[in-house]
């Protein structure tokens, strides 16, 4: 039985930063693209991969953020926020949002969520999300939204993440 008034401690890493990098990537992911709109109605949006669904009720999905990142304040103080899950041709998107590209928007067709965020056309899911609650924990900001909004094109293949290569999905058949 676990006692609370003993807790045990980490141990420090016996490996380097570049050593756990690699094996997190040993994890296959879908890429997205978070996107928001500041009050200002400025555009912001980036490539994350470290999306993963929380809750059914309520309906809770989560994503991280780097604490230095330059749209850390955008998605702190909006109130709503988008996930864009990529389809298997949308790699350029993926690395234009990856990129400190000053206008990542230019000529990207997208319409306007419910709440003002962007949803990218083309994609395989979206999910309209409330700025439920975030959580600092080490070098990243985890935020937590609860979808108000969700839609899918059934059928669609998305754009998957491993090793540092881009991959299609390949259906396997028993």
């Amino acid at each position: 039985m676990f006692s609370s008034s003993h807790r045990a401690q980490a141990q420090a890493p016996g490996f380097s930063s570049t050593e756990f990098r690699t094996a997190l990537g040993m994890f296959a992911t879908g890429v997205t693209i978070v996107t928001a709109r500041t009050p200002a109605g400025a555009l912001v949006g980036l490539t994350a991969n470290s999306f993963n669904s929380v809750s059914l009720t309520p309906p809770l999905v989560l994503w991280s953020l780097s604490q230095a990142a330059s749209s850390m304040a955008a998605f702190t103080q909006g109130s709503h926020y988008a996930i864009n899950i990529l389809a298997a041709d949308q790699q350029a998107l993926a690395l234009r949002f990856a990129s400190r590209s000053a206008d990542r928007f230019a000529d990207l067709e997208f319409t306007e969520g419910h709440n003002g965020a962007p949803l990218i056309s083309g994609s395989v899911a979206s999910f309209e999300c409330f700025n439920r609650s975030r959580y600092a924990e080490g070098d990243h900001v985890i935020f937590v939204g609860e979808v108000e909004h969700c839609s899918c094109r059934a059928g669609a293949s998305p754009l998957l993440y491993h090793g540092g290569k881009f991959y299609t999905e390949h259906p396997l058949y028993y």
